[in-house]
Formats: structure tokens, sequence, C-alpha cells
């Protein structure tokens, strides 16, 4: 089925799904928190769909609607940000892989738009080779390299450069004017667990967003479609498919 420019949900048809016979899903992961005054609260999910969507556009995989809601506990000062419990999203990525056994499907990848989902390793860790969880800092390294993004990884938390880049590419629409004002950096957030972020940033922004650009975002999304070879390399590794 053809898909309105910038859909964020996957409108194949069952028929589409029957004869596209994946069997990897693909289950984005964002969140619904506070990116400063000009990205909107849902971007981490519009990043994870992004990156999905980008994969399915050259892998025969099945993409799943996101989980929008997730564990923002730390963003909870400004308004708009909701969480759920870490053992909350444990249970539904868990619940997801079993229907997803169920119908046939036996490996998930777990595409993560949110940082704080800390819980998500330890459902991939528990899987036995059936899960994965992607983009890993390794894949994340790759693709700000590839892209030339000048921010340093621990300044560029929050809001920054990687973030705006990706959707002045994918959702150009999502992204205030005044984007290039809202420069901030906090460096020294080590106890942000306890403090929380507002210790470190009164907008909210982490990172300097004044550096992102459409093209930057293109070239992160392609170096993670071609690092998303190696999840499925890992995946049979783990868990060889029937011949």
């Amino acid at each position: 089925m053809t898909e309105p420019d910038g859909y964020l949900l996957p409108l194949a048809t069952t028929v589409e799904e029957r004869d596209r016979r994946a069997r990897v899903a693909l289950l984005p992961v964002g969140s619904f928190e506070q990116h400063g005054p000009f990205l909107p609260l849902i971007t981490d999910t519009v990043v994870a769909v992004t990156v999905a969507r980008a994969i399915a556009g050259v892998c025969p995989v099945l993409e799943l609607p996101p989980v929008t809601i997730s564990c923002s506990h730390e963003h909870a000062a400004w308004p708009g940000t909701v969480s759920i419990s870490a053992g909350t999203l444990y249970a539904v990525v868990n619940d997801v892989a079993a229907s997803l056994r169920r119908s046939g499907i036996d490996r998930l990848v777990i595409v993560s738009g949110h940082g704080g989902n800390y819980v998500l390793g330890n459902v991939v860790q528990e899987s036995g080779g059936s899960m994965a969880l992607f983009p890993s800092e390794v894949d994340w390294a790759r693709a700000r390299a590839a892209a030339g993004m000048r921010t340093p990884v621990d300044s560029d938390m929050h809001a920054g450069e990687l973030e705006t880049s990706i959707l002045l590419h994918a959702h150009p629409r999502l992204v205030g004017q005044d984007y290039a004002a809202h420069d901030h950096l906090a460096d020294e957030r080590e106890r942000m667990l306890t403090l929380s972020l507002s210790a470190y940033t009164e907008s909210g922004v982490v990172g300097r967003p004044s550096l992102a650009s459409a093209e930057k975002g293109g070239l992160v999304l392609a170096s993670l479609v071609e690092s998303f070879g190696g999840v499925l390399a890992a995946l049979d590794r783990a868990s060889p498919s029937p011949r």
C-alpha cells in the first residue's frame, strides 16, 4: 500500500505481509518526552520509526508500529512528558515477541530511539539470541563519523546535532525554525539518574542543534542501514534459520 509522505505508522495489509514472508520483525521504541522548545515530545519515536522505515526499504522485515511511551523519568520536570515503568516496558516487549513467535516470526529487533530505556538491554540479554537491540553505541558512533558530526557524543545528549539532523532530513516540518538558537552544553552529568536532567539544563536541550543539517541526517540513516547487516548476521549466528 502506498504511504503518504512522512507517515509514521506501517500501512501494509495482511496479504502484503503474507507475501513478504518476513523472518525478522522491527519494533521501534521511542518515548513521549520533552525535547526542548523546538522539537516535539514524540521526537524519539519519530527517530526510531525513521530508522526502522529506512531498514524496511531494503530488507524484507515486518515493520511494527512503535511503542510511543517508555521510561522518561529523568525528563519529568517538563510539561507533557509521560513515562511507564521499566517493568511495564519489559513486559510489553516480551509480549510482542511471544505474539510474533506464535505467528511464525522468531526474531525481533528493537529499534531504540531513546537512550533511557536501559531495560531493553536486559530483554535482549534474556532472549537467548532471538532478539537484538539496534542501533548499538558502535552503530551510532559509525553513523556520526559518516555524517561528520562535530559535537562529541557525550555533549550531544538531547535535542542536539544528531536528533535535529535526522528530523531535518526526514520530517523537517517537525523542527522549529529557531532550532539554531538553543545550544546548551552540560558535559558534567554524573548524577543525572539521581538529580534528573533538569539539574543540568533549563531548556531541556543538551547539545548543539545549531550544527544540525538535513544532509547530516541523511548520512546518518544511510550508515545505520548499512550497519543493520551486522544485526542480521548476529541473529543468524545465534540462532541459524531452518533450511
